[in-house]
């Protein structure tokens, strides 16, 4: 395989980035740009498809070095199974985004803080998951930082999104901190920054570990593992929609690439530890993540934690294939990393359709706030349709494709008796509890989110006037939806193509799941466990048919009338329906209390009064307040005191440099004794 398609992609795309700033105020000049991206990133896509369906040597790679960065050390790309895999979530999410753009590009009110800095976010991620030398990896990291960062600042006069701009730029900085030491770390005192020259070196215990946990802190801020996913649902609802998805969808999982590739392939052998670390990261967040979600009436917002929640189920799976590499069942490894890499995919997918379908609300009515909308199926039906898709597939209903992945992930759990480890014996059935609880309330929380966005009568005049958005956008969305089906009733072409990866990394695959009777996928032995998503398909589809022929055969065709469920109120003011908060009132009431503080205070008028009823709820974030409010006032209170040193005489400044230069030579002469 060659790497110079690849690597002329991204020069292409980063060309189309400069020439994107003299095409931004021209007419057409946007969908110049995303159709020129459209192409380049589905040209992108045909390379990496074609190894991993080939079913190629899991050592098969490609590698090219240029004369840039470091001197004699230059800069060096590769492609192997694991950044292929990658390379298809990036370049799939990027294709996809810019179709939509086609459409909803047209109404940017600023294409020219945009467009250069959309074309650079994508070359950005490419490069991250080519890069073969820490360098390289560090620089294309900060660069896709960077990049998202002047996107998430594209509309900066809106309330709220400095605020969203200033964190994430300090979490991203924090992020590629940790890595560079983490990569400090693993060069060791020869410098062994290429990866290959990691590869090779055996780092002591305790430099492996203090590796992993640098690891898990530059990758999982990136992620959004808690607690480091303030910026997260801050960030993704102050960028443009294609752009959210973007980062949702595809950005995060450059970030996952980056824990896999350092803590599978460059870390070496685990310590049975980490993979208790990971897991307990990986419940927390999944079950945090969709709690957190449920008490948003945000769109985006919601949408953000749920990529939250996702992470922690990516997680799981990524502990799960550690603990079982630390005690060499290596079947089951590959089982877990092939759950994880598959719910890789299956979010990307179903998180950028659903924030497509946000990004269409948001156009045709202007509205974020679910309790401002309600009705859009009958004036966006074909937008309704396709993020009716997405809530399925993100609640794990089948055939979907989120049911697999998360199915895999159980069966993986399954195996969790055989580990000889006490700690790992109790520690999976209760991650297990938390996924199956995240699973259960994403459920809720989605039939939350398209009841009161969808359904029901409209709550404001912007609602009530909505209309479809172009074809464009929903050609993207029914595409992505598309595909979250044929993943979900063929998963098992996914899982060969996953295969490669699996050996490459732990030495093992799946069982080939195309060979299998009626497409089924077994993950073990068809004796312990099978599922077919086609027969299940078919079944649904049938029963469908079987149904709607029954009523209209056999149903009266007479016309009644009657009124309308007004859920116990004469009145059909919209006001009277539930509220995205009613609805997760119950929720909020049992776990409110001890996971957000909840506090609620009814203000009822006494007999007579005509002033309203008042409920007022309180939710605090103790993520928050327990990390980063302390964080803020230590910043705020140094930065008041050392703001005296910008008034200094030169003569104090003069003194303040001498003695700064005497405490380094003094550390300096300490240091070599």
């Amino acid at each position: 395989m060659n790497l110079v398609p690849s690597l002329s992609i991204v020069a292409a795309l980063l060309a189309l980035g400069v020439l994107a700033v003299p095409l931004a105020p021209r007419r057409g000049g946007s969908a110049l740009v995303y159709v020129a991206a459209l192409l380049l990133t589905l040209a992108a896509l045909a390379p990496p498809v074609a190894l991993l369906l080939a079913g190629v040597d899991a050592g098969t790679v490609a590698r090219l070095s240029l004369p840039l960065g470091i001197p004699w050390l230059g800069a060096h790309f590769r492609i192997d199974a694991l950044s292929a895999f990658f390379l298809v979530v990036v370049n799939l999410g990027g294709a996809a985004s810019s179709l939509y753009s086609l459409g909803y590009g047209r109404h940017e009110p600023s294409p020219g803080r945009v467009l250069p800095f959309y074309c650079a976010f994508l070359a950005g991620m490419n490069l991250v998951v080519l890069a073969d030398d820490a360098f390289s990896f560090l620089l294309a990291w900060e660069f896709m930082s960077l990049s998202s960062w002047a996107l998430v600042m594209a509309h900066h006069r809106e309330p709220g999104n400095a605020l969203a701009g200033f964190v994430y730029l300090t979490m991203a900085s924090f992020g590629t901190l940790s890595l560079l030491l983490a990569f400090g770390v693993l060069a060791g005192p020869e410098g062994a920054y290429t990866f290959e020259q990691i590869r090779s070196r055996e780092p002591a215990p305790l430099l492996a570990s203090l590796a992993l946990v640098l690891v898990l802190l530059g990758a999982g801020s990136k992620a959004g593992l808690v607690p480091l996913h303030a910026w997260l649902p801050l960030a993704h609802p102050a960028a443009p929609s294609q752009v959210s998805a973007l980062m949702s969808g595809v950005m995060t999982k450059v970030a996952v690439y980056g824990f896999v590739r350092i803590v599978f392939d460059l870390l070496g052998e685990p310590q049975l530890w980490w993979s208790m670390v990971v897991l307990a990261l990986g419940g927390i967040t999944s079950a945090l993540g969709v709690l957190y979600a449920l008490m948003q009436h945000d769109l985006k917002k919601l949408l953000a934690y749920h990529t939250v929640e996702n992470i922690g189920i990516i997680f799981i799976g990524l502990g799960l294939a550690m603990a079982f590499r630390a005690n060499a069942m290596g079947w089951a490894a590959a089982l877990a990393l092939t759950a994880a890499l598959f719910h890789v995919l299956n979010h990307s997918l179903f998180k950028s359709l659903l924030f497509f379908g946000a990004g269409a609300v948001l156009t045709a009515t202007g509205e974020r706030d679910m309790e401002k909308l309600g009705g859009l199926i009958h004036r966006m039906p074909r937008t309704a349709f396709a993020f009716l898709a997405g809530s399925a597939a993100i609640s794990a209903l089948p055939p979907l494709n989120g049911f697999v992945s998360e199915w895999l992930t159980f069966q993986a759990m399954l195996v969790s008796p055989q580990l000889p480890q006490w700690g790992l014996k109790f520690l999976v059935p209760a991650v297990g509890a938390l996924l199956a609880l995240s699973a259960a309330l994403a459920a809720a929380c989605f039939v939350k989110a398209f009841g009161v966005t969808f359904l029901g009568r409209p709550r404001s005049e912007r609602a009530r006037t909505a209309r479809e958005v172009d074809g464009f956008a929903v050609g993207a969305m029914f595409a992505l939806a598309l595909l979250c089906l044929l993943a979900g009733v063929l998963p098992g072409v996914v899982i060969d193509g996953i295969a490669p990866v699996t050996q490459y990394l732990l030495g093992g695959r799946m069982p080939e799941q195309l060979s299998q009777a009626w497409l089924s996928i077994v993950p073990i032995t068809a004796g312990r466990s099978s599922y077919n998503g086609l027969l299940l398909f078919a079944f649904i589809a049938l029963s469908m048919v079987v149904v709607i022929t029954a009523i209209h055969r056999l149903a009266s065709h007479a016309v009644r009338r009657g009124p309308a469920w007004d859920c116990g109120f004469a009145d059909d003011n919209p006001r009277a329906q539930y509220t995205a908060g009613s609805f997760a009132q119950p929720i909020r009431r049992v776990f409110g209390t001890l996971v957000f503080a909840a506090r609620e205070h009814v203000t009822m008028p006494s007999p007579g009064d005509m002033a309203p009823a008042r409920l007022e709820v309180r939710l605090r974030d103790p993520v928050w307040e327990l990390f980063y409010a302390p964080i803020a006032v230590a910043v705020g209170f140094a930065a008041d005191r050392f703001d005296r040193l910008q008034f200094l005489t030169i003569r104090k400044y003069l003194s303040l440099v001498f003695g700064a230069l005497i405490l380094l030579l003094l550390v300096l002469v300490l240091w070599a004794r």
